[in-house]
């Protein structure tokens, strides 16, 4: 029962050292490059190499039934579902196996109309509502974690 983080631009590292914190859950912070760890052991930095895909490839080997995954990145999501762990995505959308294809789909499609110009930008910056919902839902996933569900 661990929480393995997609470190890198993760913008809820706060909230989810709370939560671990508050049932005594391991976290793996994976990144390219150091980040501040809070004192207290429960939180491990690994750093990988800067390889393309290096940290969602350590996370997707590492993850498994009863543990966590945060991160933004629809297909490690679909790679740590397929190895049975939960994930949630860093707005709080918990992925799932009835909700992963459509997730890959609107990703694909997305993508296409940034490459054709039709869509400029990226994610709306996160405000405290998107982090209060991502906490509430990661200790509504520990907890279920922690319960055997």
């Amino acid at each position: 029962m661990e929480i393995y983080v997609d470190a890198d631009a993760c913008p809820v590292k706060e909230e989810t050292f709370r939560v671990a914190e508050r049932y005594g859950m391991p976290v793996h912070l994976v990144a390219n490059g150091p980040l501040r760890v809070p004192p207290g052991g429960l939180v491990r930095m690994v750093v990988v190499s800067d390889g393309f895909d290096a940290a969602d490839n350590w996370i997707a080997e590492k993850c498994g039934a009863g543990d966590i995954v945060v991160t933004a990145d629809i297909q490690l999501a679909k790679r740590c579902l397929e190895a049975g762990a939960k994930v949630l995505g860093n707005n709080g959308r918990p992925f799932t196996a009835a909700n992963i294809g459509s997730a890959l789909a609107s990703r694909a499609l997305m993508q296409d109309l940034r490459d054709m110009g039709v869509v400029q930008g990226g994610n709306a910056p996160m405000t405290k509502a998107d982090k209060s919902k991502f906490l509430q839902e990661l200790d509504k996933m520990a907890n279920e974690v922690k319960r055997g569900r």
